[in-house]
């Protein structure tokens, strides 16, 4: 056994219903709902058009620069997966570009999310197909390894399992662990319908801003009059 190259059997993921209900919430909401304790750093942004990601974690860490167990994943991950890499955040070489996402859309894959490079820029973001990055580079990648799938991993104090939800929209990328995610759901949604109402209760004229003086009351600020 060689340390720090090799691949694991994912033992469990999210299910398809959860992820569905997940994807209509925004990450906000659902980021809120864990306490705000949840970030998958503000670095990782859409490459893509526009549209939500979510779908369990399909795990993969490498060697910055390298792709070759992102190409692998690529092979094994299933249809509704979404291929989450730890890159180490290195933007000196690209790790995944057009082909690789054409390969990936192809076998019905949910997304990709780099904690690295891509490149192809311009095709990627005039496409739907969900891509989270943290930059653009054209160096492409080596593929020599080493690297593992389907182990924890870590992005910017974000640990994500094999199998976790992981939800991403305009606002950046959350995991939710496997074993709360019917409980943040449940939490999620309801902060999701109270704000409906808040804005609604905006654009009606409606909206109770009383909870500004009582906070700075109970913080003893003073203010002039």
């Amino acid at each position: 056994m060689v340390i720090g190259f090799q691949i694991r059997k994912r033992e469990r993921k999210v299910d398809a219903a959860l992820v569905a209900r997940f994807r209509e919430l925004p990450v906000a909401n659902i980021s809120d709902s864990m306490s705000r304790m949840t970030a998958g750093g503000a670095g990782l942004r859409p490459m893509h058009r526009g549209g939500a990601l979510a779908g369990p974690a399909f795990t993969v860490k490498t060697r910055p620069g390298d792709n070759l167990m992102v190409h692998k994943a690529l092979d094994l991950a299933e249809p509704g997966d979404v291929i989450i890499v730890d890159g180490g955040g290195d933007l000196t070489n690209s790790l995944i570009g057009e082909i690789m996402v054409a390969h990936a859309q192809a076998r019905g894959i949910g997304g990709i999310v780099i904690h690295g490079a891509i490149r192809d820029y311009d095709t990627l973001h005039a496409g739907d197909f969900p891509v989270f990055a943290a930059g653009v580079t054209h160096r492409g990648p080596y593929k020599d390894g080493p690297g593992e799938i389907n182990v924890p991993i870590a992005i910017q104090g974000m640990v994500i399992a094999p199998g976790d939800l992981i939800v991403g929209d305009g606002d950046g990328i959350v995991c939710v662990p496997y074993d709360v995610a019917a409980e943040v759901l449940k939490a999620a949604e309801a902060k999701h319908q109270a704000e409906i109402k808040q804005l609604a209760a905006i654009k009606e004229g409606r909206s109770d801003r009383d909870w500004v003086d009582a906070a700075l009351a109970r913080l003893g600020c003073t203010i002039q009059s």
